[in-house]
């Protein structure tokens, strides 16, 4: 991830109220909003990248608060812009509170804060965006907690929820900060990589934000083509187009039911016409030698999907044929659990050279995402 940059932040645009924000070492100018970002453990600096690059002066690291999975920062700015983030799971409102206990969240001066903060996050959505609310925190199940609970369900006219709700309120200690308490609001009804364009959802479907990063490790570029092998119910095909246009993006599944998810989701997402799904094995494909650009592929991990005796067959015939397919020096960007077995047969492919593997968390899975380069002169 990049070191946090030393800059002036300046005055932010107009957007909703203020909360009270975190202590902040600027000794000029308004105090900008505090921020989180969850994000897969493994792809920080990715979320890192694209913060920077949309934000650009606007955004700033908070010193020694990022941990694994999560990135701090400051933003000046109309908080609805941060609900664009394509790589990360989650964005959060933060405001820190100087109390040694939940309990005098009750007071009215920190209550009223509290109202304020869900409320600058409730205006980004439409009014009927939330009907449920969650507050996660420790002891949830306390009295004071209850408390502070039905306090929130009386004045935001919210429905407490088992599970997550609609407005997401985390309740805990700031890092390296004991004496404090912190709330976290989400900014929006559901996690960003939970996608609008998602109707048809499939088992073992890729995370949408993990897809995005994939995406932009094959270098996308407006004249790519592009093809998904075993592309499921197409996120991979939707978050490439999300990402840059292409000259062509084409998906290859043997499913004909995971087919019909990607071609609904698809069209949800606005891209049913530029999306060309096919019915084939990936393993004999129907392309010319050299003529993709970029390559993605969600392989089975042999869990959910497939098995560790049907990837010791697939996976080098899948190597083979999209070696075949790839101009020299295309990108192939895959995510599997099948480590060693990938490891293996890239250590002895003519073909493929490895540029980055990469380690990610997702559901209790540790897969790598592997990022080849086809070997050959560049024509």
């Amino acid at each position: 991830m990049k070191a946090p940059r030393k800059r002036r932040i300046p005055a932010r645009t107009k957007g909703p109220a203020r909360p009270k924000a975190a202590p902040s070492r600027r000794t000029a100018g308004p105090a900008p909003f505090v921020c989180e970002v969850d994000v897969a453990e493994g792809l920080e600096r990715f979320a890192w990248d694209e913060l920077d690059g949309l934000f650009e002066e606007r955004v700033e690291q908070i010193d020694g608060s990022s941990t694994p999975g999560r990135i701090r920062f400051q933003y000046v700015g109309n908080l609805y812009h941060l609900t664009r983030l394509q790589t990360v799971q989650a964005v959060y409102l933060s405001q820190v509170f100087a109390i040694p206990r939940p309990k005098a969240l009750l007071g009215d001066q920190h209550f009223r804060a509290l109202l304020a903060q869900i409320a600058a996050v409730r205006d980004l959505s439409p009014a009927d965006a939330y009907q449920t609310f969650y507050l996660s925190a420790a002891g949830s199940e306390s009295s004071v907690l209850g408390r502070l609970r039905d306090a929130l369900a009386e004045h935001t006219g919210l429905t407490p929820s088992t599970e997550e709700g609609d407005l997401l309120i985390r309740l805990r200690h700031p890092p390296e900060d004991k004496d404090h308490w912190e709330t976290l609001v989400r900014l929006s009804p559901r996690p960003l990589a939970t996608r609008s364009w998602r109707v048809c959802n499939r088992e073992g479907a890729l995370n949408a934000a993990v897809a995005q990063v994939m995406v932009r490790l094959t270098r996308p570029k407006p004249e790519d083509a592009f093809l998904n092998i075993g592309c499921g119910s197409g996120t991979l095909l939707i978050e490439r187009l999300a990402c840059a246009p292409a000259v062509s993006v084409s998906g290859y599944d043997h499913d004909a039911t995971a087919l019909t998810c990607a071609e609904q989701n698809a069209a949800a997402a606005g891209f049913g016409e530029q999306i060309k799904l096919n019915l084939g094995d990936a393993r004999k494909l129907p392309l010319t030698a050299k003529s993709v650009d970029a390559i993605c592929a969600d392989l089975p991990f042999g869990h959910m999907i497939g098995s560790h005796e049907g990837n010791i067959e697939l996976y080098p015939a899948l190597l083979a044929e999209v070696g075949r397919v790839a101009k020299p020096g295309a990108r192939f960007v895959l995510i599997t659990h099948e480590v060693r077995l990938m490891e293996t047969l890239l250590e002895e492919s003519p073909t493929w050279h490895i540029v980055e593997v990469i380690r990610v968390a997702l559901g209790g899975l540790y897969p790598r995402i592997f990022v080849l380069e086809r070997k050959g002169i560049i024509e």
